[in-house]
């Protein structure tokens, strides 16, 4: 990721125009349901996050984070923001690095839409996957921290902490492909792209045998995560919106993918040289999840990488359309819109790939 594209993704600005809210009437829900809660309130925006708008709300005490839907036409289906709280809370349970949910609203009248507010947990963020300003060791302990925080996902048993609902088990493939490929036509603001549509004609014909299930992120990136302040350790894995039932290895070969993006799209290790860094090769990294997980066979990872390119594609076709509407959460939204042919494209050279 650039130095531009850092600098629009960390920290926070003043609300931006389109996204404020009635900060009075949440004094008051949050004096009324969060516990030891006391204003002064200021609320700022963080710059980074590409659906749901992301504020930090600042008191004397303490800091807070709160998600909310976006204001104005919404697809049907999007933007669940109870189901990121419901996950997380969950989650916190397990004892899995996540931040403590205080409260979910689901009365648009507070502030106009749904939202929660969870812990403002203070760390790194490393928006670039190359993870500038670390040694070489310090490079590696961060990716082995990284895959054993997704390892540690997939094992947890979905059904021992209330979570047996979140998704249906089963069919994984399948339902995403659906979901992904109706959001895109149905998103007619957009556009079409050639890619994708042959890829929405090739994927559900090819899909691999195998039906394991776990809670799976959805989204699982380093920018995605918060580092401990001195220590390769997960504090907090964020964004949660795209979780849900599915198929680990789908799951991680979205992670794995970063080997093979460019850099200016997302955090991506794409033409870096990796052995310089301390870097696992993506294969080292890849059979160091399997000797954590205990999955013998990764026979249907090239299929999972080009599904995974697809489902990103249609993400960032969705952004292009909210950029269209006026609804796209991130400052920086329109720089995302446009790399959507890119990936497309890259979906499309990965199911080639697969033969």
């Amino acid at each position: 990721m650039s130095a531009v594209d850092q600098d629009a993704n960390a920290g926070t600005s003043a609300v931006r125009e389109g996204f404020a809210f009635d900060e009075a009437a949440l004094v008051r829900w949050l004096e009324a349901k969060v516990a030891g809660f006391a204003g002064p309130l200021t609320v700022e925006q963080f710059k980074g996050g590409q659906s749901n708008p992301t504020y930090k709300l600042i008191t004397p005490r303490k800091a807070y984070v709160l998600r909310r839907k976006p204001p104005g036409q919404v697809l049907a289906g999007a933007h669940a923001v109870d189901r990121e709280a419901r996950i997380l809370t969950a989650l916190g349970k397990a004892d899995f690095p996540v931040a403590d949910v205080y409260g979910l609203c689901t009365d648009d009248a507070v502030i106009g839409s749904w939202f929660y507010v969870m812990d403002m947990v203070e760390g790194r963020i490393f928006w670039d996957a190359t993870f500038p300003g670390l040694s070489s060791p310090e490079r590696a302990a961060c990716f082995d921290a990284m895959n054993e925080t997704i390892a540690r996902l997939h094992g947890i048993d979905y059904a021992a902490i209330g979570l047996g609902d979140y998704g249906k088990p089963g069919n994984y493939f399948a339902r995403q492909i659906s979901r992904w490929s109706r959001q895109y036509l149905e998103d007619s603001d957009a556009g079409r792209d050639a890619n994708m549509d042959r890829l929405i004609e090739w994927l559900p014909d090819n899909i691999p045998e195998g039906d394991e299930t776990a809670i799976v992120h959805g989204d699982f990136r380093c920018d995605n995560m918060i580092f401990h302040p001195s220590e390769p350790r997960v504090l907090a894995v964020l964004d949660w919106e795209l979780s849900t039932l599915g198929h680990p290895l789908a799951d991680f070969a979205y992670h794995a993918m970063m080997y093979r993006m460019p850099p200016d799209i997302v955090a991506g290790l794409g033409n870096s040289d990796l052995a310089a860094l301390g870097i696992p090769s993506e294969a080292e990294y890849a059979a160091s999840y399997a000797a954590r997980t205990g999955l013998s066979s990764f026979a249907s990872y090239d299929f999972c990488i080009a599904f995974n390119f697809f489902r990103l594609a249609a993400i960032f076709h969705g952004i292009k359309g909210r950029v269209i509407r006026g609804t796209a959460a991130s400052a920086h939204a329109m720089e995302r819109a446009k790399h959507f042919p890119m990936l497309a494209q890259l979906a499309s050279e990965a199911m080639e790939a697969c033969g």
